[in-house]
């Protein structure tokens, strides 16, 4: 799977996911809403074959990318064995 960014501003960021399937995004998308410093968070899928997926975040304040991050390594911390 690959990321990469498609727009950002100061308050949001929309990151497009090729070759992306629902094990990693679900997860993702769901710690983001539990986030209260992400206003809004958008999932968009159309047809595989002409667009690949892509979220849209939105914070109250700060930078919308550490928000992701944030959200990333928390699930990172779920699924690690120790």
């Amino acid at each position: 799977m690959q990321t990469y960014l498609i727009e950002k501003d100061k308050k949001s960021v929309k990151l497009g996911f090729k070759d992306a399937n629902l094990t990693f995004i679900t997860p993702l998308l769901k710690a983001l809403n539990e986030d209260s410093n992400v206003a809004l968070v958008r999932y968009f899928d159309r047809h595989p074959e002409l667009e690949d997926r892509a979220i849209y975040v939105e914070v109250n304040k700060g930078d919308p990318m550490k928000a992701i991050e944030k959200a990333a390594k928390s699930i990172s911390e779920y699924y690690t064995v120790n």
